[in-house]
């Protein structure tokens, strides 16, 4: 029986107490029997958790109760078993490492476009322009070796904070061309496309909400295998449920 709750969500907002919350998080993540990690950083937080879902829903309504995390929407996915082995709420100096510190997305995020946006560009070969439409895959080398979408673009990167210098290597061959950057659950494209838009490329989006948000929209159209998720679930299908062993 599936009954853990899934979630993950990040939100790119001035955290100049991170510490202090960190304090009241770990506090609260504990007592209600919560486990995974919460990132915070002073550039915003990132969490993935797991547990029965009244404790999941109650850690989110007391982030909402924070007008700064009011906005929240996780993407949720269940399990049958729990997915992480601990509680980690830590306070870094990023919540997704680029090494770029002037890239700041609570100051003006880059265009976003939904799923369903981007499986009709694909259906058509096409954006409503016209333009040629590639897909870019910013995640990881190992997390591709999983699954991606069909004829996405691979630079082979071993971790994000090289994806600057690939961008830069590789930008003539993305001109002229609408650019679609993507990545699990949204955090990296973030920051990779306000990158991009910054070397030059004009039409440059990131899909809103990831692959696991298209899955949940699409069923995985243009997609094939799984999406790989840093727990022990390893893998998620189309369908948001966890990879048999």
């Amino acid at each position: 029986m599936n009954d853990i709750l899934n979630i993950s969500a990040y939100k790119f907002v001035p955290l100049p107490d991170a510490t202090e919350l960190r304090t009241q998080l770990q506090a609260l993540t504990l007592d209600l029997g919560l486990k995974g990690t919460i990132l915070l950083a002073e550039e915003g937080i990132n969490l993935f958790l797991a547990a029965p879902a009244e404790a999941v829903r109650a850690l989110v309504a007391h982030l909402h109760a924070d007008a700064r995390f009011a906005d929240i929407v996780p993407k949720e996915s269940w399990s049958a078993q729990q997915p992480f082995r601990k509680m980690l709420v830590k306070v870094k100096p990023e919540i997704i490492r680029m090494n770029h510190p002037t890239i700041r997305p609570a100051e003006g995020r880059a265009p976003a476009v939904p799923a369903a946006t981007v499986k009709r560009w694909l259906d058509q070969g096409h954006d409503d322009e016209g333009r040629p439409v590639v897909t870019l895959d910013t995640r990881n080398d190992f997390e591709v070796d999983q699954g991606t979408f069909d004829n996405a673009i691979d630079w082979r990167i071993s971790k994000f904070s090289e994806f600057p210098q690939a961008v830069l290597d590789h930008r003539a061959e993305l001109a002229g061309k609408t650019v679609v950057s993507f990545c699990t659950g949204g955090i990296r494209c973030e920051k990779a496309a306000i990158f991009m838009q910054e070397a030059g490329l004009d039409h440059v989006y990131q899909l809103e909400g990831g692959i696991l948000k298209y899955f949940e929209e699409t069923g995985g159209a243009h997609y094939h295998g799984n999406c790989f998720v840093f727990d022990e679930r390893r893998g998620v299908d189309a369908d948001l449920s966890a990879l048999k062993r």
